[in-house]
């Protein structure tokens, strides 16, 4: 047998998206609470992301959304969001626990994102962050109602990163 390109495969990168989702949700939490919640999105669920993207870009006139739809058409997509949690523990004088509970939302998300894309990296998988998809996400409730920030990080395996130097 004869594989020309092999590193091509769809399922090569369905692989690496999943190891993605792993590294995502082993990821540090802060207040030991797990608040993340991980998809993989291609085909046709993708095609809605990209419709709602190219809606909401035209609307707001937020040409990136527009253009970053362009640029995910037939890639995997890695999802990464964040549900508020519901207790804190630890928190200093003076500090309320909602804000408590908003701040480690956030940073928990982005050490999340920061471990997924760091194996992409190893895997030498081109790759970017997007606030876009994520909004496209979050609007269609793709991760469920309760997820409150989303970004989502799509995947190629090219002879150049097709994410960067975009027009």
């Amino acid at each position: 047998m004869l594989k020309i390109n092999p590193e091509k495969e769809f399922e090569v990168v369905l692989d690496i998206a999943t190891k993605m989702c792993v590294a995502a949700r082993t990821a540090p939490k802060a207040n030991g609470l797990d608040s993340i919640v991980t998809a993989i999105v291609y085909g046709e669920e993708l095609n809605k992301i990209r419709e709602e993207m190219i809606r909401f870009g035209t609307e707001r006139n937020l040409q990136y959304f527009i253009r970053d739809a362009r640029n995910i058409e037939g890639k995997v997509v890695v999802i990464i969001g964040s549900k508020p949690k519901e207790r804190a523990h630890g928190f200093e004088d003076g500090e309320s626990e909602e804000t408590v509970l908003k701040e480690s939302t956030a940073i928990d998300l982005g050490i999340a994102i920061g471990s997924a894309v760091s194996i992409a990296k190893d895997l030498c998988v081109d790759n970017r962050v997007m606030y876009s998809i994520g909004r496209a996400c979050i609007n269609l409730k793709i991760l469920g109602d309760d997820v409150i920030i989303a970004y989502g990080i799509p995947l190629s395996i090219s002879g150049k990163n097709p994410f960067f130097d975009r027009k």
